[in-house]
C-alpha cells in the first residue's frame, strides 16, 4: 500500500483548512488508486488461433492442430473453452511462466463427449519434457498402453505414475522426440488442490528427471471429441504438505508404441 504523507499543521488558525485539505488529498489518492486498479483489469478476450501470452496477471496458452476451439480469457486465472466435434487435438489453459513447485488450487466445470482430460500441465527444457498431473479424463485414459512405474498419495487421492515417449511430435521447441511424465488420479475430480512439488519428487524417485521449467497451466486437453470447461486457477501460498510414494526406477525407456494421445 502506498503511504500518503501527512502535512504538519503549524498554525492553529489554519488547522481546519489544512485538515480539510489533507482529507481531500486522501480521497483523491484513494480514488486514483481505485481507478488505476480498474484500468489494469483486462476485459474478457476470445482466442481462436494458436497463441501464448498473459491476461489479467496469468500466463495463458492456446494450441490446436485442427478444429473449432474457442477459448475465452476471464478475470484473474479464469478461462472457459468450447471445442466442437471435428477437433483433432487441442490443449488450452491458464497458469504461470515459468512453472514451479507451487500449490495450485482450481475449481470449475468440465464436460466431455469422448476423449479429453483436465490436468496441471507443463514443459521443461534440458531435458525436453512434457508433464501432466491428470485430475479427470473421459472415455480413454491418456496413458493407455503405458507401464505404471509407481504411485503417489497426495492431496487426498492416489495417482499412478507413467512415462511415455513421443516421436517427432509438436513441442515447445517445434517437432521433436521427447518423454512425457504423468500422474493420473484414480479418484476423478474437477476442483481441489494440487501440490505440484509432490509429483516432481515422486517422478524423481522413479528416475524421471525434469529440466529448466517453461510454462505451467491448468489445462483442458481434448482429442477427437467435443465438450466444454470453465476453470478458475490460483496459487496457494504457504508450506507444502508431504506425499507418500511407491515405485522403482525404470531400467529401460518405454517402447515407442506406448505413446499417449496429445
Amino acid at each position: 500500500m502506498t503511504e500518503i504523507p501527512v502535512r504538519p499543521v503549524r498554525q492553529r488558525g489554519g488547522r481546519v483548512r489544512l485538515l480539510l485539505g489533507g482529507a481531500c488529498a486522501v480521497v483523491l489518492a484513494v480514488t486514483a488508486v481505485t481507478v488505476a486498479g480498474t484500468a489494469q483489469a483486462e476485459a474478457d478476450r476470445t482466442v481462436t488461433a494458436n497463441e501464448e501470452g498473459t491476461h489479467n496477471g496469468y500466463f495463458f496458452s492456446y494450441w490446436k492442430d485442427s478444429g473449432n476451439v474457442t477459448m475465452t480469457l476471464g478475470a484473474a486465472g479464469s478461462y472457459r473453452v468450447q471445442w466442437a466435434s471435428g477437433t483433432n487435438n487441442t490443449i488450452v489453459g491458464k497458469g504461470w511462466n515459468p512453472g514451479a513447485r507451487r500449490v495450485v488450487t482450481y475449481s470449475g466445470t468440465w464436460r466431455s463427449n469422448g476423449n479429453s482430460w483436465l490436468a496441471l500441465y507443463g514443459w521443461t527444457r534440458n531435458p525436453l519434457i512434457e508433464y501432466y498431473v491428470v485430475e479427470t479424463f473421459g472415455t480413454l485414459i491418456p496413458t493407455a498402453g503405458a507401464s505404471r512405474l509407481g504411485t503417489i498419495q497426495s492431496d487426498g487421492g492416489t495417482y499412478d505414475i507413467y512415462r511415455t515417449r513421443r516421436v517427432n511430435q509438436p513441442s515447445i521447441d517445434g517437432t521433436a522426440t521427447f518423454y512425457q511424465y504423468w500422474s493420473v488420479r484414480r479418484q476423478k475430480r474437477v476442483g481441489g488442490t494440487i501440490t505440484v512439488g509432490n509429483h516432481f519428487d515422486a517422478w524423481g524417485q522413479s528416475g524421471l528427471q525434469l529440466g529448466t521449467h517453461h510454462y505451467q497451466i491448468l489445462a483442458t486437453e481434448a482429442y477427437q471429441s467435443s465438450g466444454s470447461s470453465t476453470i478458475t486457477v490460483s496459487e496457494v501460498l504457504g508450506p507444502q504438505p508431504s506425499a507418500s510414494t511407491s515405485g522403482s526406477e525404470p531400467s529401460t525407456p518405454p517402447p515407442s508404441t506406448a505413446e499417449a494421445i496429445g
